[in-house]
This record gives structure tokens, C-alpha cells and sequence, in this order.
């Protein structure tokens, strides 16, 4: 069994930062899961261009507000608290902070290992080990 409180990994190397965003990773692939799981702040006002093209990622709104823009669709997608969304398809989008921060659980598969930050194009990088 594994116990993990946000709030000792607050300031720890499983808190991680991006320009428009921090993650906190509760779980990592070394922890053997089958994938990951975090909790990620969108600051109010945010836009982030995002590709998982190597992973795919389920996300519930738990706080705060925001929505997303499936590139392919142009589609618009009002977020808030209660609202999933799961990127099934590698889905491109982007990503926008609302009014008042987003609080987002986030599962990724494959897992991650912890100190990814997206890359030019928005993604993650693959774990080699």
C-alpha cells in the first residue's frame, strides 16, 4: 500500500514547474503503477499549447475554472470543478486558465518518471528506463 500527502511533496523534486503551470507527482513510474497520477495548478489567465503525443492523459477539475480547444475540432470546452476530460487521441490543444486557478488530477499513460516539462511542440518525452 502507498500513502502519499500532497503536501509533503510540496517544495520536493516531485514538484515541478513550467511556465503556466506547477505539477505535483503522486505517482511515478518507479512506483509501478501502470501510470502516473498528479495534481497540477493552471494559474487564472494561462494559456498553454499542448501534444501529448506520447502519452494519454485523463484530467478532472476538482477547483477554479478554465477551458480547452481541441485543435483539430476548434472546439471549445468549458472546464470547472466536476468536469473530466481525456485526451484519447493525442489530442493537440490548448489549455486556458479561467478566472480563478485550476486544480486538475491527472492520470498519464505510460507514467512518467517525474521530471518531464513539455518540449517545444507541448509533450512529454518518452522514459527510458
Amino acid at each position: 500500500m502507498k500513502i502519499v500527502d500532497v503536501n509533503k511533496i510540496i517544495g520536493t523534486d516531485r514538484e515541478v514547474e513550467g511556465p503556466g503551470w506547477t505539477s505535483r507527482r503522486l505517482l511515478l513510474k518507479k512506483d509501478g503503477m501502470g501510470f502516473s497520477f498528479h495534481e497540477t495548478i493552471i494559474p487564472a489567465g494561462a494559456e498553454l499549447h499542448l501534444w501529448y503525443k506520447n502519452h494519454l492523459e485523463a484530467v478532472y477539475c476538482v477547483a477554479g475554472n478554465g477551458s480547452i480547444e481541441d485543435l483539430a475540432t476548434g472546439e471549445v470546452h468549458e472546464i470547472r470543478d466536476g468536469v473530466l476530460y481525456a485526451l484519447d487521441q493525442h489530442d493537440r490543444h490548448i489549455l486556458r486558465g479561467g478566472t480563478a486557478d485550476m486544480r486538475l488530477i491527472c492520470a498519464f499513460n505510460p507514467p512518467v518518471t517525474g521530471r518531464e516539462t513539455h518540449d517545444e511542440d507541448g509533450s512529454y518525452n518518452l522514459a527510458d528506463d
